[in-house]
């Protein structure tokens, strides 16, 4: 059987845009998916800390380095620049693969540069 697990995180986005005109996406940083293995036209699960909205959109990687965190189209409505988001994306594997599962977590600063990374989650951790 396979089960969906949380592959990779970046942990406390920060809005830099939403841009209602374009066609959709959630444009990122290519650097911050790098860092956590995420490819152009992925599949991600997006949380706004602010508001509570929860969406699924696809990757379009941003210019290197500029920080960039915009919602797009559609999406653009859950979300103002300034709030707070959890980009989540998983994989689907079996008990065996999942044993030996190690997602990786980038926690960001408020200008979505990388603070630190995590191999882990521990249940009551305050990042």
């Amino acid at each position: 059987m396979m089960r969906p697990f949380l592959r990779c995180k970046l942990h406390r986005a920060t809005v830099t845009d939403a841009n209602l005109n374009y066609v959709g996406s959630i444009t990122i940083d290519e650097t911050l998916l790098q860092a956590v293995d995420l490819l152009p036209y992925e599949k991600v699960q997006v949380v706004n800390n602010n508001n509570g909205a929860r969406l699924e959109t696809y990757v379009i990687p941003g210019p290197r380095n500029s920080g960039i965190i915009c919602l797009n189209g559609a999406a653009a409505r859950h979300a103002q620049k300034g709030d707070v988001l959890i980009i989540m994306a998983y994989a689907f594997m079996s008990d065996a693969e999942m044993k030996r599962l190690k997602p990786i977590v980038a926690v960001l600063d408020k200008k979505n540069r990388i603070e630190r990374i995590l191999n882990e989650e521990k249940s009551m951790e305050v990042l």
